[in-house]
């Protein structure tokens, strides 16, 4: 009998644990999932190391450009454009380098109103792409001393004035203007040169007088006419001067600015050769342009960065030159230039570099 009350109080218990009523005694049950905790927080714990490199990542160096033309002008717009480019590509792409633009700047009234936003926006560096914002950025720079800005084609950076967050740029647009001269002096049969000037100053008096010294020394007798049209991107009135220069006997055409498409188009159209600056002109009319001394801004703009990104804002002025690279002699492949044209146009880049070769440009 003892036995059997022993089995069914036995049973009893079992029944009751089964119907969940022992839980409340079994607390060190309950309590595994506590010790189990720190395997489950050790993913937070890694967080850190993982969010580290966003944390560390260096915000993008942000570069601002205001340009009188587009940026594909195939002349000075396009000649910084395209130094920026080639800067981002070697910082690492957008995430490295920011470029933001303003084109078709002609009103300067304009252009200010842009180089004020971009500094009020944060940028690192306003460029002001044309001699003409100088006094837009005289004002606008004291307003705001940890910004870069840069402008050219000049060599004044305002540090006379008390300004210290400007640099400078400008273009030995000469050295290349003088090679073109001996090019287009060696290749004209009629000895009738044709220039199409936009306003006499800054790089395209330069590129003239270069020019013009290069054709003199090949063929002292040589006539050069040259026509100052009065505008930087009055195309009509670009290729309007070039007829007056065919009309004229002209079999080679030169000019600067990006007003010159106009001019490249009646050159191409009469069949008298071509000779570009500040870009490669080719692909406007391959059969007749012969050459191009081409502007790569890259040499100044290298050296602007790295001084601003070590907290020098502005007070230097740079060159660019056939010597240092800033310039550029392109010639088109497909144009079949004589031997010894090229020989004397190697010469000609030889002598500048070595200093042989003196352009007169006074």
């Amino acid at each position: 009998m003892k036995k059997l009350l022993f089995v069914l109080v036995l049973t009893f218990a079992l029944v009751l644990t089964a119907c969940g009523g022992a839980p409340v005694e079994e607390a060190p049950v309950e309590e595994a999932p506590a010790e189990e905790a720190p395997a489950q927080e050790a993913p937070a714990e890694e967080m850190p190391s993982e969010e580290a490199p966003v944390e560390e990542m260096a915000e993008a160096f942000k570069v601002a450009v205001i340009m009188p033309s587009s940026t594909t002008d195939l002349a000075f717009s396009q000649s910084m454009f395209d130094a920026l480019l080639a800067i981002q590509e070697e910082m690492g792409g957008e995430a490295a380098m920011e470029i933001a633009y303003s084109e078709g700047m002609f009103k300067v009234d304009d252009a200010a109103a842009a180089i004020r936003d971009y500094a009020a926006e944060g940028f690192n560096l306003v460029i002001a792409h044309g001699s003409q914002y100088g006094s837009s950025l005289q004002e606008i720079a004291p307003d705001f001393p940890e910004t870069s800005f840069a402008w050219g084609t000049t060599l004044n950076t305002f540090s006379e004035e008390g300004i210290n967050n400007v640099f400078a740029y400008e273009a030995n647009s000469q050295e290349g203007g003088y090679v073109n001269g001996v090019i287009a002096a060696s290749l004209s049969e009629a000895g009738v040169i044709g220039v199409v000037g936009p306003i006499e100053a800054g790089d395209a008096s330069l590129y003239v007088k270069g020019f013009v010294a290069g054709a003199e020394a090949v063929n002292a007798d040589v006539t050069v006419n040259i026509n100052w049209i009065g505008s930087f991107s009055d195309v009509a009135l670009a290729a309007e001067a070039a007829n007056t220069h065919v009309a004229a006997g002209a079999d080679v055409l030169t000019g600067t600015a990006q007003m010159v498409v106009g001019a490249v188009g009646v050159a191409e159209a009469s069949g008298v050769l071509w000779f570009g600056t500040q870009s490669s002109q080719t692909s406007l009319a391959a059969d007749v342009v012969v050459a191009n001394q081409v502007y790569d801004w890259t040499v100044a703009l290298d050296e602007m960065i790295a001084l601003i990104k070590e907290g020098t804002y502005g007070g230097t002025a740079y060159t660019i030159t056939l010597d240092n690279g800033g310039i550029v002699m392109d010639y088109n492949g497909a144009y079949d230039l004589p031997a010894d044209v090229k020989a004397a146009a190697d010469a000609a880049v030889e002598g500048i570099k070595d200093g042989s070769i003196v352009i007169p440009v006074e």
